[in-house]
């Protein structure tokens, strides 16, 4: 266990702190074809009612994404993700009393999520800034927090060898270099919050070890999210008879995964099972304060 520097982000709305508590990011895809509800939400009214549903259960914020990136995917356009994201957005504005953040990799998106006033308070973007470099000029223009995660490849190739020799080494280079992207592009430090990104173009293995050794990444200087809710290593660890567990059935390697990320050093644990993994992370919080 170590013990959790403490953050204080910035929000549109208000301030957070991140450290003295676990906060819990609620995962909402309104996307058809996502690894773990794809189609679920699509619709924007199912988004909506699934959105309160998890302010309800304890989520301290909730992160929408219209695009799927589960492996093989190859991507939409923006327009498209607009189409899916705006309609979500304007039906919780007024309703949603928890920060929204926007999992994207476009500038555009991101500029009609929060400049055109949609209430959208926070960005995620998976690429570290690779995909669309003025993300980090929009997030900086903006005022907002931006989560930069780390990922080995893109969707379409990412679960193809070969891996990182040394996982840390690579995960540890590839979030410096896109704290520079964001830096560079005016993003203040006190704004920019790490992913290792666990699953996107990681061996199983892998996946544990950057659990393991989580702390060496809180090492870097920024709040730490993890995200590891019913994630394909996890299916194949708890596999029967030869078969993965399917996305649903994975909640209690997704609880055990949490509690150690928690342990490790995270800050926010983004989740599916929200009312369950607010139970978790209370339980893990009193541990640490132990």
């Amino acid at each position: 266990m170590i013990r959790r520097k403490i953050f204080r982000l910035r929000l549109r709305s208000r301030a957070l702190v991140l450290g003295e508590r676990t906060l819990v990011m609620g995962v909402l895809n309104v996307t058809p074809d996502s690894f773990s509800d794809g189609g679920k939400f699509f619709r924007a009214a199912d988004a909506v009612k699934a959105a309160l549903a998890m302010e309800r259960a304890g989520a301290d914020m909730l992160d929408i994404g219209a695009e799927s990136t589960r492996p093989g995917s190859s991507g939409i356009s923006g327009e498209e993700e607009l189409e899916r994201l705006l309609p979500v957005l304007r039906g919780l504005r007024g309703r949603l009393k928890i920060p929204i953040s926007i999992d994207t990799q476009k500038a555009r998106v991101a500029e009609m999520a929060i400049g055109a006033g949609a209430g959208a308070e926070m960005l995620n973007d998976i690429s570290g800034l690779r995909q669309d470099p003025k993300l980090a000029e929009v997030a900086a223009r903006l005022g907002v927090p931006i989560v930069l995660m780390h990922m080995r490849g893109t969707p379409r190739t990412m679960q193809k060898k070969p891996w990182a020799k040394d996982v840390m080494k690579d995960v540890s280079r590839g979030l410096r270099e896109s704290v520079t992207i964001a830096r560079r592009a005016g993003v203040r430090k006190s704004q920019i919050i790490l992913d290792p990104g666990v699953g996107f173009g990681k061996s199983f293995a892998q996946n544990y070890e950057l659990l393991a050794k989580l702390p060496a990444l809180a090492r870097l200087g920024y709040p730490l999210l993890v995200g590891t809710s019913r994630k394909g290593f996890l299916g194949a660890t708890l596999a029967r008879n030869g078969k993965p567990l399917l996305a649903g059935e994975r909640i209690w390697g997704t609880a055990a995964t949490v509690a150690a990320s928690i342990l490790q050093g995270a800050h926010i644990v983004r989740v599916h099972d929200v009312e369950e993994m607010v139970q978790v992370a209370k339980v893990t919080d009193c541990l640490l304060k132990a």
